[in-house]
């Protein structure tokens, strides 16, 4: 559907001297449901560059968001969740003014054309002046307003000032409107300002629950089963803290609607496949395809079954943190695989650099555009900050369709039973003691005062907490890895990207 095969290549009118930026933002799209879609497969990885150590700083949508736009981790943009009742949420981004700098403000400043098509922050626009309210920043606005957008039907939408409404049929189908907003934003944009870059923020509702697949795709995963990882239904959680201890086996039952859900996200994804199919059709057919990056990621990962754990993120585990990371464009080496830590709060910067402009010295990201050009930059982050508000995440109010709806039966967005509040640090193999060198490491802090270590490279389903046996037999370990986290918490802008490259003594 969309799929652009009738569109005939066309060269340019002419070419803007800067790049244009295709960012397609997903929702709980986690590494292994990526990796299994064959079309996205093949449509980016193998055209472009994988970052494969990338992280989200907080596993939780509206907190990553914003972390994106600004490129600056919670503790800088004060936004730890979804909604203004627990000081989070579009209304408490939008009340603190961090919309007046953002990667749209700085790109449209620069002479680009910018664009806006999807989910924008939980609780837009709850607390703005009106429904028709557009962030500083968009040239061209498409985001929900109301109704069930995460159900990609029903569904009302400020289109550049206008409320649209979109019903139950196919063609009303969230994400293929999106696309074709999109498609037809890079035909006009391509014809009518030739000599403007564009930058286009691209961000389905998809693979979040409910999940709902467009009709052509419904039941070609019938009958699959979510990955029975060896931490998948954990038999013994003994060494964890207590929220994970209190958790028991899941029933068959459980197993069952993890496994149901776990198919609609695949086939959910296949929409996304199709807007992405149709973007590089029109880049080719317009023929600016060898002038645009095309970058795709998540906003967080996404766990199913492990540790005992429902459908769900919002923790320190791999499946949550671990976002996949694509970037094809010019120049861009095709199959390179890039293993250094990164994370969301580096694309902003990372669009910046590609647009030749400079970001605030707020940000606390670094520019991936090194990478994006075969090199590997000589100094780099050692490691890598990761923060949580605690477990009172649940959204006040869900009604309007402007909160996300609770992840089915996610024991983490409850808030009885929730991970407490942390500070983790991911460490690349580098912390050296008189009794050995350690890494690569999660390490993860709570404020009950437990404490997880795994070290990924011996445990990489992290069955196995070895915080009590590692620091017991070497205390400076574990003064080096508080040490570390005291000094990333409070830090921001060039102080910490500094604390990451140093290594506590």
């Amino acid at each position: 559907m969309y799929s652009g095969d009738n569109l005939t290549t066309k060269k340019a009118l002419a070419a803007p001297t800067q790049p244009n930026i295709v960012f397609i933002l997903t929702d709980d799209l986690n590494e292994d449901v990526f990796a299994k879609d064959a079309g996205l497969q093949s449509l980016l990885t193998q055209k472009g560059t994988k970052f494969d150590k990338h992280f989200v700083e907080l596993s939780l949508c509206c907190p990553s968001r914003t972390s994106t736009l600004r490129g600056q981790y919670a503790h800088n943009t004060g936004i730890y969740t979804n909604d203004a009742a627990s000081g989070g949420g579009f209304q408490t981004v939008y009340s603190k003014g961090l919309e007046n700098s953002t990667i749209g403000t700085w790109l449209q400043d620069a002479g680009y054309r910018t664009a806006f098509f999807g989910k924008y922050l939980n609780g837009y626009p709850n607390g703005a002046p009106s429904n028709t309210y557009i962030p500083p920043g968009w040239t061209r606005w498409f985001s929900p307003i109301g109704g069930t957008p995460y159900a990609q039907y029903n569904y009302s939408v400020n289109d550049n000032g206008n409320i649209v409404t979109y019903g139950n049929t196919d063609a009303d189908y969230g994400t293929d409107v999106i696309s074709k907003k999109l498609t037809t934003f890079i035909k006009n944009s391509t014809t009518n300002y030739p000599n403007k870059p564009f930058f286009t923020w691209v961000a389905p509702y998809l693979p979040h629950g409910p999940a709902t697949p467009p009709s052509r795709h419904a039941g070609k995963y019938a009958g699959e089963k979510a990955p029975r990882t060896p931490s998948f239904n954990e038999a013994d959680v003994s060494d964890k803290p207590e929220w994970v201890k209190n958790k028991p086996l899941l029933t068959a039952n459980q197993i069952q609607n993890i496994d149901d859900f776990y198919v609609k996200r695949r086939e959910s994804l296949l929409a996304v496949t199709d807007l992405v199919r149709n973007v590089i059709d029109t880049l080719t057919a317009q023929g600016i395809i060898d002038n645009t990056y095309i970058v795709f990621t998540s906003d967080n990962g996404f766990h199913q079954g492990q540790h005992r754990l429902d459908s769900g993120k919002n923790t320190a585990f791999e499946e949550d943190l671990n976002v996949p990371l694509i970037i094809r464009g010019p120049g861009v080496p095709a199959g390179q695989v890039v293993n250094n830590f990164t994370a969301h709060i580096d694309l902003a910067t990372t669009f910046a650099a590609l647009a030749g402009i400079t970001p605030p010295n707020f940000v606390d990201g670094r520019s991936l555009v090194p990478f994006l050009k075969g090199n590997t930059p000589s100094v780099w982050r050692l490691a890598l900050l990761n923060e949580h508000a605690g477990p009172s995440t649940l959204n006040s109010n869900t009604s309007n369709g402007l909160l996300e709806p609770q992840d089915p039966n996610d024991v983490q967005a409850i808030a009885k039973g929730g991970a407490p509040v942390y500070l983790g640090l991911r460490v690349k193999p580098v912390i050296t003691t008189a009794v050995k060198t350690y890494g690569p490491l999660n390490y993860v802090s709570y404020d009950t005062g437990e404490h997880e270590l795994y070290d990924l490279k011996a445990d990489p389903y992290q069955l196995n907490n070895s915080y009590n046996a590692l620091t017991t037999a070497d205390p400076v370990l574990k003064r080096k890895l508080d040490t570390w986290i005291n000094n990333l918490k409070n830090a921001s802008g060039q102080a910490l990207r500094d604390a990451e490259e140093t290594i506590p003594q």
